[in-house]
């Protein structure tokens, strides 16, 4: 019943917020055919491979992800030896920096009680060489928050640097960094390196670097670094929006929903976000100082504007979030 009410507020919310510069008419990239991907809550692009793109199920499945065609066909079915599924809620995708073989990642960071687990867990995997089902070994690394417990749904690894991030899923969520050198034998520590939107579903990093991009259930936040924006995108209405990746190119963006059959829809990058993300020549010393104070008045500008929702519609998802939490209380006391 209280994740019923949940997904009432979320939707409540979700009017508030209005649909954006979507055009409904617009058809799905792909539409997940496997009856077995039922809750689709990480998608990455395979960073070697052309056309083939990596998907997981949320929490109550085991630790398997699908390779999937641009058909929505699955391609080849893999488990994690030894791993655990206690509640997985996303993924990545990235290569590593000696060999430029492929690495999967996968983030078992939900927590629905924030600070129920004393620590959480992200798998690191070699991108399969064939696409035949398989099973796969892992290499588990634990995580702690510096400040405290938080449900988290967001994981992405910065291309140029291997650094892994966490980004949480809370009203006042937050962006946090992993240490540049990951431990087996101890607990990770991650530490908070900027805000994030409000309910942040997912997370990823631009295939170059020059950018990342943030998903929350009504639309999507393209940054520089924590806490520099870019500008905010419009996505396509989905009935639970838990996925974001980054096209193979950099200049479109993937994102997913659950549910059996959920479509995959591919949204351009506008032309502002491009233009900002494309590398520019260095500038003369002067003009180098004046394009610094532009950028200075431009994020300034940025950081009062709110990264997920506007304002109003904040505080309109609290008020349906105050009934709902007196419609709890009430069933709490009746079924007691």
């Amino acid at each position: 019943m209280i994740r019923v009410i949940a997904v009432a507020v979320l939707a409540g919310a979700a009017v508030f917020a209005g649909g954006g510069a979507w055009a409904d008419g617009d058809s799905p990239f792909f539409t997940f055919k496997d009856r077995r991907i039922t809750e689709s809550s990480g998608l990455a692009v395979s960073p070697t491979r052309k056309n083939v793109y990596y998907t997981h199920n949320d929490s109550s499945a085991g630790p398997v992800f699908f390779a999937v065609g641009s058909n929505g066909r699955t391609r080849a079915t893999f488990t994690l030896q030894g791993a655990a599924a206690r509640d997985w809620e996303g993924m990545a995708a990235s290569r590593d920096l000696e060999t430029g073989a492929g690495v999967l990642w996968f983030a078992d960071i939900g927590d629905n009680f924030d600070g129920a687990w004393p620590d959480i867990s992200v798998y690191k995997v070699a991108e399969p060489t064939t696409l035949r089902d398989a099973v796969l070994p892992a290499v588990r690394y634990r995580f702690r928050y510096e400040d405290g417990g938080h449900n988290a749904e967001g994981v992405m690894v910065h291309p140029r640097t291997g650094r892994l991030y966490i980004v949480s899923k809370e009203f006042s969520g937050s962006v946090y960094a992993a240490p540049k050198r990951l431990r087996t034998d101890k607990v990770n520590v991650l530490r908070k390196v900027g805000s994030a939107p409000i309910m942040a579903t997912d997370a990823a990093y631009a295939p170059d670097g020059s950018s990342f991009v943030i998903r929350t259930y009504f639309s999507a936040t393209v940054y520089r670094a924590p806490g520099d924006q870019i500008a905010r995108v419009s996505m396509p209405p989905l009935e639970q929006a838990e996925s974001i990746a980054y096209t193979a190119d950099g200049r479109a963006l993937l994102t997913g929903s659950e549910g059996a059959g959920s479509p995959v829809y591919r949204v351009p990058l506008p032309p502002e976000v491009l233009r900002e993300t494309t590398p520019k020549p260095a500038p003369t010393p002067t003009a180098g100082r004046r394009a610094e104070g532009a950028t200075t008045l431009v994020a300034d500008t940025k950081a009062d504007e709110d990264a997920g929702v506007p304002s109003s519609v904040v505080a309109a998802w609290l008020a349906v979030a105050a009934g709902a939490t007196g419609v709890i209380t009430f069933i709490a006391r009746r079924t007691r």
